[in-house]
């Protein structure tokens, strides 16, 4: 059976500024996290959204909204968080497309703040998904940990940036 090819897509960087399309990345966080996997709308949204960047993945030319994802810089890290895809279109790979856009983006901003080198990125994985992370060079750390309810492992990727 052939992979199916996924839709003609564009993933944007939302900045704070960016209202409309940041509320956006939550309804698809909503959609995902709250509604289809059941954790509490409380505890989805956090102190880092407001001020946080986004990526949004849309579908061209409709502009609908289907993926998201948020990198968060820390002093000595990244962030990786709230990755979700709207189920309907998890067959694109779309999941890869935002993961990939995250990498992109840290690098970018790294370099942008004198880093050179590399950096790592730490992600809360689900279990479920931990080979997704796998996939893209990144490695579990520690033991699991229950995260609002769910089991999650630390999972960290170094990005060179040369």
């Amino acid at each position: 059976m052939a992979p199916v090819s996924a839709p003609d897509h564009e993933i944007i960087v939302v900045t704070p500024e960016m209202n409309e399309l940041r509320q956006q990345c939550y309804d698809i966080r909503i959609a995902v996290f709250v509604s289809e996997q059941g954790f509490s709308v409380d505890e989805e949204f956090d102190q880092w959204d407001e001020d946080a960047t986004h990526l949004l993945l849309r579908l061209v030319p409709s502009l609908k909204p289907v993926g998201t994802v948020r990198p968060i810089r820390a002093p000595n890290y990244y962030k990786l968080g709230r990755l979700a895809v709207l189920k309907e279109y998890r067959q694109f790979s779309f999941g890869k497309a935002l993961l990939l856009g995250v990498h992109d983006w840290v690098r970018a901003d790294a370099i942008k703040n004198g880093c050179n080198g590399e950096v790592k990125i730490r992600a809360h994985s689900q279990l479920p998904v931990r080979g997704f992370y796998a996939k893209y060079g990144y490695i579990s750390e520690g033991d699991e940990f229950d995260e609002d309810g769910a089991l999650h492992q630390l999972m960290i990727a170094t990005i060179k940036l040369d």
